[in-house]
């Protein structure tokens, strides 16, 4: 196993998160909260659940373990019912057209040939 397994925000568990990964980076204890900047007995405490580091102690602890903490809150079903609605709104063959295009402008994207960096 090379990762930790992957987990819903409702069904976090942030202890066996940073134990998972604390023991697949081969650390311990005492070398993760020196990695991040904390103490052996506060690594134990989120480990054992009886605390909960805040999201950006957790993101680093990850990090230091070597795993990427990508976490990003937004609301999704804003932007999804904008798109929902403004799709809603075209007709058949405004839709289509609106499909072209954005295939011509893809395929032009995959085509386009990289511009030279001038370093």
């Amino acid at each position: 196993m090379d990762r930790p397994d992957r987990q819903t925000l409702s069904r976090l568990d942030t202890a066996s998160l940073l134990r998972e990964a604390r023991q697949i980076a081969g650390l311990s204890q005492s070398a993760l909260a020196q990695r991040i900047g904390t103490t052996q007995p506060v690594i134990s405490r989120w480990e054992r659940g009886l605390d909960v580091p805040r999201i950006d102690a957790l993101a680093r602890a990850l990090q230091a373990c070597g795993f990427e903490a990508d976490l990003v809150f937004r609301r999704h079903d804003d932007v999804d019912r904008s798109q929902i609605a403004r799709q809603l709104m075209l007709t058949p063959t405004e839709r289509l057209a609106y499909y072209e295009s954005a295939a011509r402008a893809y395929e032009l994207a995959r085509t386009a040939r990289p511009i030279a960096s001038h370093a």
